[in-house]
């Protein structure tokens, strides 16, 4: 069944060092010897909207690996951002998507020939959006960039999704 490889972590994405905070999700798991765990969504803190990204699904587990007629499950979708949508799991013998937008996490990988299990999904990052009444001059901020699929192979988990922020000007 080949060595399993799970999906990388999304970046944090911060505005004003830690004034707004939108943590990256989880990459999900590989699903090597069972279903593969959908990776955590982030969380979000410091606006005046702030919400957690939802977890990526998790990679199905149909019983015994090798039978040349056992179902070849579909791998687990990505987490849904505040955004909406999420990448979609792969079918059998398929990589997921690379990734769902605005902070959706992408699909697992669908379960290879003759294989029992497939890979999670990613999960979304985290979202805060602030309005700022008197802003300063300058804002330190780094964007959390998206995480990596599963290296290309068996059961291949999702990417999690950067963190999102969004930050309004009020006078």
């Amino acid at each position: 069944t080949g060595a399993g490889n799970n999906g990388t972590n999304g970046g944090n994405t911060t505005f004003g060092t830690s004034l707004l905070v939108a943590n990256g999700g989880s990459g999900g798991n590989s699903g090597a010897s069972v279903g593969g765990f959908g990776g955590a969504g982030g969380s979000a803190s410091g606006g005046d909207i702030s919400a957690t990204g939802n977890s990526g699904a998790p990679g199905a587990n149909v019983g015994t690996n090798g039978a040349s007629n056992q179902a070849q499950p579909s791998g687990g979708t990505g987490g849904g951002s505040f955004f909406g949508g999420a990448g979609s799991g792969g079918l059998p013998n398929a990589a997921g998507s690379a990734a769902g937008g605005y902070g959706s996490g992408g699909g697992g990988g669908g379960s290879v020939q003759n294989a029992a299990n497939s890979a999670g999904g990613g999960g979304a990052g985290g979202y805060t959006e602030k309005l700022i009444a008197s802003p300063s001059a300058t804002y330190s901020y780094a964007i959390g960039a998206l995480g990596a699929g599963g290296a290309a192979g068996t059961y291949a988990g999702g990417s999690g999704s950067g963190g999102v922020i969004i930050v309004q000007e009020f006078y």
